[in-house]
């Protein structure tokens, strides 16, 4: 599948044009969907610098996208007209009822993932969660 994927408040959250903090679990999430052979395609509004920075940013996480605000790398951006992308997914904070979380989306593509897939992805994500929830009530406490 070819699923296009929204950088702030997505992958990380919205700090536009600074990167923000990574959404628990985005990146393990996002290079399990490539290793199950899914093509990955970076939307975003970000451009220039901006841009480059998020992609420099995907990248340091282990996260090499197929193509960046294309359908396909070869494309050729006609600027005359829209730049949506030809996806069979759309991954964005902007969704109707807005953003699932990775571990539901992970749940939601693996509909067919074997229990012991299920279990060790959500092993990992209560740890994830676990060790960001603890991060938070040391940053209150611990000041």
């Amino acid at each position: 599948m070819l699923i296009a994927v929204d950088f702030d408040g997505t992958i990380v959250e919205h700090r536009y044009p600074a990167i923000g903090k990574e959404k628990t679990f985005a990146f393990e999430t996002l290079k399990r969907l490539q290793k199950q052979g899914h093509l990955l395609v970076l939307w975003t509004i970000r451009s220039g610098k901006y841009l480059d920075d998020a992609v420099d940013y995907c990248r340091r996480n282990g996260v090499e996208f197929y193509a960046i605000n294309k359908t396909y790398p070869e494309e050729v951006i006609d600027h005359s007209m829209s730049r949506k992308v030809n996806a069979d997914i759309f991954i964005d904070d902007r969704n109707v009822g807005g953003f699932l979380g990775w571990g539901e989306i992970w749940q939601a593509l693996n509909k067919n993932a074997s229990k012991e897939e299920r279990d060790e992805y959500n092993m990992l994500y209560e740890k994830a969660e676990r060790k960001t929830f603890c991060g938070f009530i040391k940053s209150i406490f611990c000041k």
